[in-house]
């Protein structure tokens, strides 16, 4: 590869990497944050800042930390819409099988973003709009995600978005969040037991070998989600993260 082809690809690579260590820091960085994190020259960090901020990919904020930018959210709404497509199927499956609504969700940034939605045919069922944002620790998602990361990360999460509650039964403490999360990782499944709205429960299980943090849920009133509609989800659940994952890999 000739040598100015190589510069390219590493300037590429590097861009990249920025916009990840944003997105993981929360959302916006200070210069010399980025400088720690990527070791990277100072110099080289700034010129790679100014392309990114007159592109639109990130922003400067006016206490001159750096965000992510507007045009980011286009990209993301695009892949999200075309993953959500692809899991359709799958949604459907879900819904055809234990007959209430499934969703597919991702991390995004400090929240979970729900990217598609099959519906249950029961009048009185569960819904969640394509699209909203909601905090990871009061949704069987965002619980999902959650437990696939380190006690440390959580921590880092909540200690910038705090832990706002839905509802009496969401967790409010740190200590709860990471003992549910513990038991989440060893029974391999989530459970939002009336945390994001009462009357409602959910089960939700993450998709492996994802480059995004990604979970699927089936949720309905918990006059039909009890105890015998989970032996019957959990096994579904399984074959669906799985075949989910699959088409990801062959994508």
């Amino acid at each position: 590869m000739p040598a100015a082809a190589s510069d390219g690809v590493k300037s590429v690579t590097r861009v990249f990497d920025l916009l990840e260590l944003i997105a993981d820091a929360g959302g916006d960085v200070t210069l010399s944050e980025l400088s720690a994190s990527a070791e990277l020259p100072l110099p080289t960090i700034h010129r790679l800042l100014r392309t990114l901020v007159s592109l639109g990919y990130a922003r400067q904020l006016a206490n001159r930390r750096y965000a992510l930018g507007p045009r980011l959210v286009r990209l993301g709404e695009a892949a999200n819409r075309k993953f959500g497509r692809i899991a359709m199927p799958q949604l459907k499956d879900l819904v055809e099988r234990l007959g209430e609504t499934s969703n597919l969700a991702t991390i995004d940034g400090d929240r979970v973003i729900y990217v598609s939605q099959a519906p249950s045919p029961h009048a009185m069922r569960m819904f969640t709009e394509v699209g909203r944002r909601s905090y990871l620790h009061s949704t069987g998602v965002g619980k999902a995600i959650l437990a696939q990361m380190s006690d440390d990360a959580v921590r880092d999460i909540v200690s910038r978005t705090g832990m706002p509650r839905d509802t009496e039964h969401s967790l409010a403490t740190i200590d709860a969040l990471l003992a549910d999360l513990a038991v989440t990782r060893e029974r391999g499944y989530a459970i939002d037991d009336g945390e994001q709205e009462i009357g409602v429960r959910c089960y939700a299980m993450a998709v492996p070998d994802m480059p995004t943090l990604t979970a699927v849920s089936v949720s309905g009133p918990v006059a039909r989600v009890d105890e015998g509609f989970a032996e019957r989800a959990i096994p579904v659940l399984r074959e669906v993260v799985a075949e989910i994952s699959a088409l990801s890999s062959a994508t």
